[in-house]
Parts: C-alpha cells; sequence; structure tokens
C-alpha cells in the first residue's frame, strides 16, 4: 500500500468518527443534571464529553455548574477557544437551566457531583477561584492552558470538590 492510500484511509477514519458540522451538531440537555425547578439545595457539577470532531478520540472538554440555594438556573464557567484571536475571552459563563447539553454531538458525563450544605460552602470558593483565573484570555489547544486547565486549576484552588478530570482531559497537567 503506497503513502497516498494510507493517507486517504486515514483521513477518511478521523473525518468520519464524529459530526464534522458544528452547527449542525446538537446541544441539547443530556437529561442528567439536576433540575432546579425540582433540586432546591446548591449544586456542583462538573461535566466532561468528546472533544469536537476528531479530537475527541484523544480528548474531552469539561466544565462547571453551579446551583446556589434556591437558585432557578445554574452558572456554568467554561474556557473555549473560539474568539480569542479577535479579543473575547477564552473563560465564558452563562446562566441555564440545563448544564449538561450535548458538547456538540458528544453526550457528556458527570465527573463530579455535590449537593446541599456542602455545596453551598464551597460554591463561593469557586466563584473567587474563577474571578482568580490566571489565563481567562487565553488557550492553547496542547499543551494548555484550554478547557481542562481551566476546571483542574479550581480543583486545586479548593481542593474540598476532590475534582478528578478524566484521563483524555488534555490540558488539565498545565494546570499543576
Amino acid at each position: 500500500m503506497n503513502k497516498t492510500v494510507v493517507v486517504i484511509l486515514l483521513f477518511g477514519l478521523l473525518s468520519a468518527c464524529s459530526n464534522t458540522n458544528w452547527r449542525e451538531a446538537s446541544r441539547e440537555p443530556a437529561g442528567i443534571a439536576e433540575d432546579p425547578a425540582i433540586q432546591k439545595n446548591a449544586v456542583i457539577e462538573v461535566y466532561a464529553a468528546d472533544a469536537f470532531s476528531w479530537r475527541g478520540w484523544f480528548a474531552v472538554h469539561s466544565w462547571i455548574a453551579v446551583k446556589p440555594q434556591d437558585a432557578t438556573e445554574y452558572t456554568v464557567y467554561e474556557v473555549v477557544g473560539w474568539g480569542v484571536k479577535r479579543g473575547l475571552p477564552a473563560l465564558r459563563e452563562y446562566k441555564t437551566a440545563t448544564p449538561d447539553r450535548y458538547w456538540y454531538g458528544a453526550k457528556p458525563e458527570k465527573v463530579l457531583s455535590i449537593q446541599g450544605v456542602k455545596a453551598s460552602e464551597l460554591i463561593p470558593q469557586i466563584s473567587d477561584a474563577v474571578a482568580r483565573y490566571p489565563w481567562a484570555n487565553e488557550y492553547t489547544l496542547f499543551p494548555g492552558p484550554n478547557s481542562n486547565t481551566f476546571p483542574e486549576w479550581i480543583g486545586l484552588q479548593v481542593p474540598e470538590l476532590g475534582l478528578e478530570l478524566p484521563f483524555r482531559a488534555i490540558g488539565s497537567g498545565y494546570a499543576d
């Protein structure tokens, strides 16, 4: 088999592994988050989902969601690289009732869930750590800082979380 055939086969395999059109990829809720209309207790959840397209074979994208006691929405914190070169921040924050949305076609898994009094105590510490995140305006796919560097850094600042990201959280070592 010549090199051209190998390259074509490899490209075909990589491009076929996931949705390649981010505009059409699912961003629907996965149905694994605590419903804030029902769950009145404070909640902290961390999610990870396969990275978009072929990167999902090797890496995950991870994010943090917090819901204070009696809040009707979560605050989601995540780092993305889109727009950083145009001056947008890498660290994004938004409110939603569904923090467990598919990551552009990839169903997330819940990496961490803390509820109740412990969550109430840790949410202010998480908010303080988010405000101090040193790479809020930076994004580098490898070695970081990236979407996995952020939750790892928060976990280091708030060790009571006991956060352990998946092995495929490439960039999490950048925070150490």
